[in-house]
């Protein structure tokens, strides 16, 4: 597979995730897509403002330990942690930082034993991103059970760590503006951006119901009209787009959503 079309096979993936931003669903949106992507197990999210102080903000998945490492991590053992140093240095960069693959050689015994012995951890990926003097810091894990990330499985990661790096940003900033609504932003991208605009009014109805998960049926119900006109609203819709299918929809919307609003 051609490294464009498996990026946006992985990318394709997260569009829940992203039309999550700011609602209370966003961690289960989240590590849906990322066991989509590469089944992760568990994510956390951890955020640094200043080199001595650590959050957790963000702990879901199969790890029932996970809120105690949230506690521990945040209390003083973030500043043991082996990618610090590639966390800090790259603070004056915008973009998101690609962490070290992971080592059980890089951490001490203290750490190993409480964050993977006893958590059943054994692999873990992570990726961070600056937003002025505030760090997200996303990791990804597997359990003894899942086995360790195949190279694929890394590749897949990082090809999304832009993407879920920026969309865990703009989620856990605070005083979001009404209009970061996923459903304004969506109505907003089909009002402006090619192709969407081209849109009649009914098809951008339709393609924006079918992006909130609606059936077919829901649709036609919703807007009262009959099953066959909302399949061929639909039909129209993906002609005039060049597409075929909802994931295809869903990947267009997901790269230009990241472009406006995620950077």
């Amino acid at each position: 597979m051609k490294a464009s079309a498996f990026r946006d096979e992985a990318l394709d993936h997260i569009a829940p995730a992203v039309l999550a931003i700011g609602r209370p669903s966003f961690p289960q949106a989240l590590i849906g897509a990322l066991r989509r992507v590469a089944d992760v197990g568990h994510c956390m999210v951890f955020s640094f403002k200043g080199e001595r102080s650590a959050n957790c903000l963000l702990d879901a998945g199969n790890i029932p330990t996970g809120r105690d490492l949230g506690v521990a991590y945040s209390g003083h053992f973030h500043l043991s942690d082996p990618n610090r140093d590639a966390i800090f240095e790259g603070q004056a960069n915008a973009a998101p930082v690609l962490l070290p693959t992971f080592a059980r050689r890089m951490y001490s015994d203290s750490y190993r034993r409480i964050f993977f012995e006893d958590s059943d951890i054994v692999d873990k990926c992570a990726t961070a991103i600056w937003t002025g003097d505030t760090c997200f810091y996303v990791n990804f894990y597997r359990i003894t059970s899942q086995g360790r990330f195949a190279r694929e499985d890394v590749g897949r990661l990082m090809a999304v760590a832009p993407a879920v790096s920026a969309a865990v940003a703009r989620h856990f900033q605070h005083d979001l503006p009404s209009e970061d609504d996923p459903l304004l932003r969506l109505k907003a991208l089909f009002a402006s951006a090619a192709p969407f605009a081209a849109l009649t009014g009914r098809e951008k109805e339709v393609c924006l119901r079918i992006l909130s998960g609606f059936s077919s049926e829901a649709i036609a119900a919703e807007l009262g009209i009959s099953l066959h006109s909302a399949l061929t609203y639909r039909k129209r819709a993906y002609e005039k787009l060049g597409i075929s299918a909802q994931n295809e929809l869903f990947g267009m919307v997901l790269r230009l959503m990241i472009a406006r609003s995620l950077n």
